[in-house]
């Protein structure tokens, strides 16, 4: 096999396991099966080709660290050609759940996503596998918005290491142009209202979506003039999952109590976007929030909040949402075209 054959057969492998992570990722599956594969996938990314190939002939693939026997033998199969019983299940599996959508026609017109998670920290992958994800998924850009310094069980980016991450956002641009990576965070609220980051920093970011992740119990009026705050910052483009539910899991809560007249009249007023969180356990703004926010005329930013590169395809079930309460692409900040939208961020300051 000539050289080039060989690399092509490696791409082969990698690509194989990293579609068998994200419909993992897409279905909801535990993060302990996708990455197996996801690991796997970058083991054997860096490997010498021809070394990957001895290794297949050899069956020495487990060897490697990340490497089990599932994922050498899906590795192996996708080399020699031959037929992928697993992937090919798991494709008959996502088929088959993907029906007729309401908010389909919306996810048409979505052009990317503003509010996403990489390995930096808490996030499963890196930014470049989230990058390609958002490529093949038909998206223009997506912005990396990784949490703030106070969320350390998050491992929450420093003013040095957001810097970090904005220079390493230039780097990659210049490679995967036309797609567009955006420079954000996903900011803490503190207590008062203020803005966990460095202003000044916060000022160099395409996008800044701000949170609630702490005193979630906090009494009505005390989280009303902590949001109002928030809201009435020049720096902030999007309110993140608004009440702070959890519906699913071990952490399950209910929406924080704070006054959704007030809070959504500021989005309104200031140009803050009230994201549609579309996670599973969130799905925020809760149904009748969601009417409150239409009727006063915000905007919307339907985002995935993916923390891994199969969940980005999850903005489905925020637009089934939007498109129950009969909004449209024209009110969704993240269906606009990229001047437009970076447009409205720039006007935000």
């Amino acid at each position: 096999m000539t050289s080039s054959q060989a690399a092509t057969a490696q791409a082969d492998a990698v690509s194989t396991l990293r579609r068998v992570a994200f419909l993992l990722e897409r279905a909801e599956a535990s993060a302990y099966r996708s990455d197996a594969f996801r690991h796997a996938a970058r083991t054997l990314e860096q490997l010498d080709p021809d070394e990957l190939l001895a290794r297949v002939d050899a069956q020495s693939l487990t060897d490697l660290p990340g490497v089990g026997e599932r994922t050498a033998s899906i590795a192996a199969a996708a080399v020699r050609h031959e037929p992928q019983e697993y992937l090919e299940r798991l494709e008959a599996e996502d088929a088959a759940s993907r029906g007729p959508r309401p908010g389909d026609a919306l996810r048409a017109q979505l052009r990317g996503d503003l509010h996403t998670h990489t390995d930096a920290s808490d996030g499963g992958s890196p930014l470049q596998e989230l990058v390609l994800a958002a490529i093949e998924l038909g998206h223009e850009y997506m912005a990396v918005t990784d949490h703030s310094p106070r969320l350390t069980v998050a491992n929450g980016l420093s003013a040095a290491r957001l810097r970090a991450q904005i220079d390493q956002i230039a780097a990659l641009n210049r490679a995967v142009a036309p797609f567009r990576v955006l420079t954000g965070i996903e900011v803490d609220i503190l207590d008062d209202g203020a803005l966990d980051q460095d202003p000044e920093l916060l000022a160099e970011l395409d996008v800044v979506v701000a949170s609630v992740h702490s005193k979630l119990r906090m009494d009505r009026p005390a989280m009303t003039r902590r949001m109002l705050a928030a809201v009435r910052n020049p720096h902030v483009d999007v309110l993140g999952h608004l009440t702070g539910r959890q519906l699913t899991g071990r952490r399950q809560r209910p929406a924080s109590e704070f006054d959704p007249d007030a809070v959504l009249s500021a989005c309104a007023e200031n140009g803050v976007a009230v994201e549609v969180n579309c996670r599973p356990d969130r799905l925020d703004p809760p149904h009748a929030l969601f009417d409150i926010a239409v009727e006063l005329g915000c905007v919307f930013s339907i985002d995935s909040d993916a923390h891994a590169p199969g969940e980005l395809d999850w903005q489905i079930a925020g637009c089934d949402r939007a498109a129950a309460h009969g909004v449209g692409a024209d009110q969704v900040i993240d269906a606009w075209p990229l001047e437009d939208l970076l447009g409205r961020l720039d006007a935000r300051m």
